[in-house]
């Protein structure tokens, strides 16, 4: 009746095997394929030992038995470690495994030793076979290493099931079944003292569960799970090169987008096959080259040119059309385990994609003209506006409202001079948005005298004292107009620049300027170059109170301020532009007609 027992239970054991191996995938733990290698071949040993003639067959049935004992408790505890995600290193799982062999080793000498089995007797009733052991030293050792295995299996468990939200906590579960039923098996078995063994059947039941866990884990293995389905569904095609750029396979999409892959050898050189080494070969080239760049477009005919030929490579794409086929091209290394072995290349049908964004640069293309033409138009407006401001207050001041034109041409011939020398010591500054936010605020640097009363501002002759302190608050009234005509503009750089030469284009090198008798560097750049052009301005032009002095006077005058009205620095750049200002003011109507008083505080 016992001997029935343990048959059934290897006829069981090893049918579920059977089911294992049906039902198996390439994404199953190695682990517990193992197990179900072993749990027949244990329970066999029991089915042998409960039929034992003596006690040599017993001896023979024991060691079966210890195959599985010493060993299914190291591969359930990596499988459940591994189940888990918890990343055993290999010197540890080398260690355990050569402790298990160890034991297995005493297991082989009972009947020679008594390190492992003293003794071992046989003897025949009418209830059947009975055997009676004594243990050695080493089975104790044997129980402590199970029991650790158990323990390290249980605390796995609950750790995982704590800290690691990305397991299933319905594996987990499953996984602590099995394994709390074979140590309740065991031990009430010992404890009871029973001659009929618990652990085949539990070993049985473990089965069972390992293969609902095995179904089940399968699921979780998403990057797996990915491949497959692509790989099914068809519509990315794999070509697999080993390092030394022998070819290792691809798939029949991949066949069908380079239909020689069909005719070639595994383990072919693909450096020997032209049309191979220059697309595969060249993809591999470029990951190679930079690994950043793991992506290239091709096009079919180009595909299909250099199969016919076996002559071009396939460069990136640089337009796609309507009637284009393009394919996306993607490198990357091919790995076993987390050894890398070659270069694995996947090849998709992008042309949706790419015609998508053709069409998207096109539309961004004709915006960005459509916004730059509208934001041209407000700037126009923009500086039209600045300009009939300052034309405006020029003509309260009975000018003709050349002052603003003539002071703006001043600054860009100066700025021209300051461009030129390469070892300026403004080069810093001296940006081209710096050099045309200058030009462009020129026109706006007097903006404050339409605060000043008309009849100051009209006066014909010379201001006295009191109407002089008058006229200098133009000075910082026209930084505040400024800054209220700018304040919501997005042109910051410009915004700084137009309220410092309004607000600081009469300060002097040596402080006696206003309106805050700044000092040299002190006083904003843009400040500094349009003084020289305010001021040369004033000299060779015509007031109602003064006649315009010659072109050597004023450049006399202009000299002999440097380093005290103007930067010292700047003087080389206003010699070299005479000869342009000059030039310049020649040119214009004569100076007779060029009537008004926008600077008789400079004089």
């Amino acid at each position: 009746m016992i001997a029935l027992y343990y048959e059934v239970l290897f006829s069981i054991s090893f049918l579920l095997t059977v089911i294992y191996v049906m039902i198996w995938r390439k994404h199953f733990d190695l682990n517990i394929t193992v197990i179900f290698i072993l749990v027949p071949i244990v329970n066999l040993g029991y089915y042998l030992y409960a039929n034992s003639a003596d006690k040599y067959a017993a001896m023979n049935a024991y060691k079966i038995i210890y195959i599985g004992s010493c060993f299914l408790p190291f591969f359930v505890t990596m499988c459940v470690l591994n189940l888990c995600e918890i990343e055993v290193p290999s010197p540890i799982r080398f260690f355990a495994f050569l402790i298990n062999t160890t034991l297995y080793i005493f297991v082989l000498t009972v009947g020679k030793t008594p390190y492992f089995l003293k003794s071992i007797a046989v003897y025949h009733n009418v209830f059947g076979t009975e055997i009676k052991k004594e243990y050695g030293p080493v089975h104790t050792a044997f129980y402590v290493v199970l029991i650790l295995y158990v323990i390290i299996e249980i605390v796995a468990i609950i750790y995982s099931g704590i800290r690691k939200n990305q397991i299933s906590n319905t594996i987990l579960r499953r996984l602590f079944i099995p394994v709390a039923v074979t140590l309740i098996g065991y031990i009430g078995n010992k404890a009871l003292g029973t001659k009929v063994e618990v652990v085949p059947f539990t070993y049985v039941f473990a089965q069972v569960m390992y293969i609902i866990i095995a179904r089940r884990m399968s699921l979780y293995k998403v990057s797996d799970m990915v491949v497959d389905s692509m790989v099914q569904t068809g519509e990315t095609g794999f070509i697999s090169v080993d390092f030394q750029h022998h070819y290792l396979g691809s798939n029949e999409t991949a066949k069908e987008i380079l239909p020689g892959l069909r005719d070639l050898d595994i383990d072919q050189d693909i450096t020997k096959v032209p049309w191979m080494e220059n697309t595969v070969g060249h993809w591999i080239h470029h990951f190679e080259k930079d690994q950043t760049r793991k992506h290239l477009y091709v096009k079919k005919d180009k595909i299909e040119k250099v199969y016919k030929t076996g002559t071009d490579k396939l460069d990136s794409v640089s337009g796609i059309e309507e009637s284009d086929f393009t394919y996306i091209v993607k490198t990357q290394y091919l790995y076993e385990g987390s050894k890398k072995i070659g270069y694995q290349i996947f090849l998709n049908d992008d042309t949706q994609n790419q015609k998508y964004v053709a069409l998207l640069d096109r539309y961004k293309t004709e915006l960005e003209a459509e916004v730059e033409k509208k934001t041209q138009h407000i700037v126009e407006m923009h500086d039209n506006l600045i300009m009939s401001m300052a034309t405006m207050v020029e003509s309260r001041d009975n000018s003709t409202g050349g002052h603003i034109k003539r002071t703006s041409e001043c600054v860009r011939i100066l700025i021209g001079e300051m461009k030129a020398d390469s070892d300026s010591p403004f080069a810093d500054r001296l940006t081209d948005e710096f050099c045309a936010d200058i030009i462009k605020a020129a026109p706006m640097h007097d903006l404050g005298k339409v605060a000043v009363d008309d009849n100051i501002l009209r006066k014909p002759g010379r201001f006295t004292d009191e109407e002089f302190e008058v006229m200098k608050t133009h000075a910082a009234e026209g930084a505040r107009i400024v800054h209220e005509i700018l304040k919501d503009t997005d042109d910051e750089s410009f915004k700084i620049v137009a309220e410092n030469v309004a607000h600081y284009h009469h300060e002097r090198m040596d402080g006696s300027g206003y309106p805050e008798h700044l000092k040299g560097d002190k006083i904003p750049l843009e400040a500094r170059i349009m003084a020289i052009a305010d001021v040369y301005d004033a000299l060779v032009s015509k007031r109602v109170y003064k006649d315009s002095i010659s072109f050597e006077k004023a450049d006399a005058i202009m000299l002999e301020s440097m380093g005290m009205h103007f930067d010292k620095r700047l003087e080389k750049y206003y010699i070299s532009a005479r000869p342009k200002l000059e030039a310049y003011y020649s040119s214009l109507p004569d100076q007779s007609i060029l009537l008004g008083k926008e600077d008789k505080e400079t004089n």
